[in-house]
This record gives C-alpha cells, sequence and structure tokens, in this order.
C-alpha cells in the first residue's frame, strides 16, 4: 500500500528575546542536511505584507490594529501558509498579540483550522536572558520591559500554547533555550517533531 506523506506545519511560538530566530536557523540547517525540505515562514511578515497593501507603514502597528482588522489578516496568514507543502512548513509566531484590548491570541481557533498544525513548539528562556536580549534588540519599536512582565508574557503563551494543542488536537512541546544550548535545544524539537 502506498502512503502519501503529509508535510508537517509546525507553529513554532516564542516571546521576543527567547532566542527563536537562531534557533529556527539551527532546525533548517539540520534538516537540510538530512535532505527534508524546509521552510520558515514568519506569520506575522505576511500579515504585514497584506496589511501594507493597505496603508499600514510600520509592522509594529499590527497589533495596535482594531481586532476585527487583525482577524482578516490572521486568516488571510493562515490561508497562505496552508498552501505550502515543504516536507516541513515551520510557521514562526507568537501565542499572543499584546493589544489594546488586553492579550488577544496569535492563533485563535479559525486560524487553527486553516492551518491544521501537525506540532506546536513553545520556546522559553530564562527572564534574565530575555530582558537582556531585548535590550540589545534595537530593530523594533517594542513597550517599555520589566522581568515581571517577562514572567507575565511566558505565563500566558504557556496558557494561549495549551489552548491551542487541546482545541487543535496536536502536541505542543515545551523547550527552553538556555544561553549556549542551541544544538540541543534544535535536537530536542527535531525529536518531538518526529523526524
Amino acid at each position: 500500500m502506498l502512503y502519501l506523506v503529509e508535510s508537517k506545519k509546525v507553529v513554532v511560538v516564542g516571546i521576543p528575546g527567547v532566542g527563536k530566530t537562531s534557533l529556527l536557523q539551527k532546525i533548517v540547517e539540520i534538516l537540510k542536511d538530512h535532505n527534508k525540505s524546509v521552510s520558515v515562514n514568519s506569520f506575522g511578515s505576511i500579515m504585514f505584507d497584506v496589511a501594507k497593501e493597505n496603508g499600514i507603514k510600520d509592522r509594529d502597528e499590527l497589533r495596535k490594529l482594531p481586532l476585527s482588522e487583525q482577524k482578516n489578516l490572521q486568516k488571510i496568514a493562515a490561508e497562505k501558509l496552508a498552501m505550502l507543502n515543504d516536507d516541513v512548513v515551520i510557521i514562526d509566531t507568537h501565542a499572543f498579540i499584546n493589544s489594546p484590548e488586553g492579550y488577544y491570541p496569535g492563533l485563535p481557533e479559525h486560524v487553527l483550522k486553516i492551518l491544521k498544525p501537525s506540532n506546536f513548539v513553545s520556546v522559553s528562556a530564562k527572564p534574565e536572558e530575555i530582558y537582556n536580549r531585548r535590550m540589545k534588540d534595537d530593530t523594533r519599536n517594542r513597550d517599555q520591559i520589566s522581568i515581571d512582565n517577562i514572567k507575565k508574557e511566558l505565563d500566558v503563551q504557556s496558557g494561549m500554547i495549551s489552548a491551542c494543542a487541546v482545541l487543535s488536537g496536536s502536541p505542543v512541546k515545551h523547550v527552553l533555550n538556555r544561553e549556549g544550548k542551541i544544538d540541543e535545544v534544535a535536537d530536542k524539537i527535531i525529536k518531538a517533531i518526529g523526524l
């Protein structure tokens, strides 16, 4: 009997400063060495590309849009991502958006139904490491931060991604991206997604 292997849609979340970008680069390098086709797709960048067509000029403006506009942008981005068919489609996103109304889910149910993720990975780091990384990052217009804010964001991320796993029926792997341990963390993730 011939089985068609579907591409894996792996949603990777992490608050700014957990080292997600570096970790994803390492995972891609390992998977390509094992002859897997892999793509990393930033959910926020796809949303921003669509929003630019409607006059938004700064990516950080996205989270300040009315929720109805954010929902529509999420839907369009999810539809674009659902069409991809690499062996591994990594969706780089956030579990929540800190909007004026409160914490809005980055992956609400309507998005999960479109994406049909096979796995979730929640990346965290020690709050002090996150704080230090954010303070060095001058590429984005970020809100004021404190260690207590970071701890709260990590808690919200954990709750949001757990809800995503329940709604979608897909497993979630929580990893701590400690300084200098990127190879070890990348291996844990690759094993968790069954590759």
